[in-house]
Formats: structure tokens, sequence, C-alpha cells
């Protein structure tokens, strides 16, 4: 007896294109869309930054990129904009609240006020003003 079998071509085809798609669905599955990504970022930090203080600068809002949309479908980027200063060095910031519309109403926002401001110990540039559990925002 043969110890070999010969299998149809179009099986081993097929085997082939379900693995790939078999992998191409696995590795899609974890992928996270760019709000997700700043969502867990503002989370992290939240969580795990320093506090210090900081001012708010100025408040913008500027229309969406023609190729991206905000959650609502239309609408415009808010961005908030501060600075603050770790160890000697100042650093100028935006973050862009937009999908923090119900934390942050820039309009009542006043420039020159001073805000709390978390970093990342590691990275002091990675800073947050507003997050879904914390706010620097002094009324």
């Amino acid at each position: 007896m043969n110890a070999f079998r010969l299998y149809p071509l179009s099986l081993i085809a097929a085997g082939v294109a379900a693995l790939g798609i078999g992998i191409t669905v696995f590795m899609r599955r974890g992928r996270k869309t760019p709000e997700q990504m700043e969502q867990a970022r503002r989370h992290q930090i939240s969580s795990m930054g320093r506090i210090i203080d900081g001012t708010v600068t100025d408040v913008a809002e500027l229309p969406p990129a023609p190729s991206s949309k905000t959650r609502s479908g239309h609408g415009r980027v808010q961005l908030l904009i501060y600075h603050y200063d770790v160890s000697g060095v100042t650093y100028e910031a935006s973050q862009d609240v937009t999908h923090l519309r119900h934390r942050v109403d820039l309009h009542t926002c006043r420039i020159g006020v001073p805000t709390s401001v978390k970093y990342d110990p590691q990275n002091p540039a990675n800073s947050i003003v507003v997050a879904e559990e914390w706010s620097g925002l002094r009324n």
C-alpha cells in the first residue's frame, strides 16, 4: 500500500484559503480604532498620571478633516490648548475633547484659568486635562 495519499488540488487550495481567511479575521479582530486608542491613553494617564498645575491658553473648534467624521457624523473638532512645566521644561499641548463634550463646554471655558494637568511620568509630554473619570478644569 502507498503511504502517501494524493489529495485533489482543489481540496488543498480550499484549505489554504480557509487558513488565510482565518488568519486575516484573527489579525483584524484586535485592531483598535483611533477613538479607542485615544480613550485607552486617557484612561491610562488618568489612572496612573501625576498631577501638576497648568494653564488653559486657548480653545479651538476646527472643521473635521474631509476624510474623517466625528462620532455624531457631523460637527467640529474641539481642542483644549494648555501648557504646564515639569522639571523646568515647559510643555504646550492640546487635547481633542470632541468626544468628551459631556465633560467640557468650550464655550464657557475661560482662557488663562489655572487647571490641573495629569501627565505620564515616563513621558511628560503625554498629558491630559480631561478624561471620562477625571477633570482638571476648575470652575
